[in-house]
């Protein structure tokens, strides 16, 4: 790999930022409208690509199941959107503009293509061009880079261990201020974990992106009580979050603990991860427990989940 400018790419970062504010996705009155921004998204997609249905919305938009459904379902309330069978294939529901949603359509088209006349008149030809193919060769790369494909295994290997301390390591200090002591204790209790992955209640899963190990987790079947599994060191790379991997796998990890039949898995975290808490109440967690903690250095609030054992399994 050709080595990277931290210049150039700070400095895409900080035009990026500008870009979301001077378009207004930082308002609530996006485009001239009350919708929220991935509504004035929708909007715009589903009415540039005829007969999308709602799976292909969601891979577009990269949104979870259910926030595509909560999306889709206030569009419709409000009129703009209603769905049909496919004429192609009646098993299939397709989305389609309504007369009031394609008006907002064509305010929200006209409105976009203000703000880019507006700023392209400042420019000349030549800049015009460069910004157009700019845009349009660094979008191509974001999508390439969301495209390669996050492969989930599991067993440790080489590197692992390491990794996995790392990313945990990282996360810890920059949000919650804890040092090597916090550090040390992860790899004393990590090594000590690797060593007993022989027993078949154990089991440590990696998310890898390429040859990079960008998620770990881990099911502890030995260190609490009979029949009731810890999950561990559920950790994502920054630049892996949002793409639904942590999603798969924690339901990889938890389908391990009801083939084992475990009638309770324990977790513990911080306040403040409300998306990972999300995602574990999604999954049947609970919160049952929250005490103030500084052993690592730093007050916070740890929090104690516990998931019962799905009836049917």
């Amino acid at each position: 790999m050709n080595h990277l400018d931290s210049g150039h790419i700070d400095a895409v970062r900080a035009s990026s930022r500008a870009i979301v504010r001077q378009l207004g996705f930082l308002k609530p009155d996006l485009a001239g409208t009350d919708l929220s921004a991935s509504g004035v998204h929708a909007i715009i997609e589903i009415g540039e690509r005829r007969g999308s249905s709602a799976v292909d919305l969601r891979k577009t938009l990269m949104l979870d199941k259910s926030t595509i459904s909560r999306l889709l379902t206030g569009l419709e309330r409000k009129g703009f959107v209603a769905t049909q069978r496919d004429g192609e294939d009646p098993r299939r529901k397709v989305l389609k503009l309504t007369a009031e949603g394609r008006a907002l359509f064509a305010r929200i088209a006209a409105f976009g293509r203000g703000q880019v006349r507006d700023a392209f008149e400042q420019l000349t030809a030549t800049d015009r061009r460069l910004v157009t193919d700019g845009l349009q060769t660094y979008a191509r790369a974001l999508g390439n880079r969301e495209a390669r494909q996050v492969d989930i295994a599991a067993g440790p290997v080489v590197g692992l261990l390491s990794r996995a301390v790392e990313l945990q390591a990282r996360f810890c200090s920059q949000n919650y201020g804890f040092g090597l002591v916090f550090e040390r204790k992860l790899a004393r209790e990590m090594d000590e974990f690797y060593g007993r992955l022989e027993y078949p209640g154990n089991l440590v899963l990696r998310a890898e992106l390429g040859s990079e190990i960008v998620g770990t987790i881990a099911i502890d079947g030995e260190d609490l009580a009979p029949g009731v599994a810890h999950l561990r060191w559920f950790i994502m790379s920054e630049a892996c979050r949002g793409r639904g991997v942590g999603r798969d796998l924690l339901q990889r990890a938890l389908e391990h603990v009801d083939a084992r039949e475990f009638e309770e898995t324990h977790l513990w975290t911080f306040r403040g991860l409300d998306a990972a808490r999300h995602l574990y109440e999604m999954h049947g967690f609970e919160l049952v427990e929250e005490q103030p903690g500084s052993q690592w250095g730093t007050e916070v609030f740890e929090q104690k989940f516990v998931r019962l054992r799905p009836e049917g399994n």
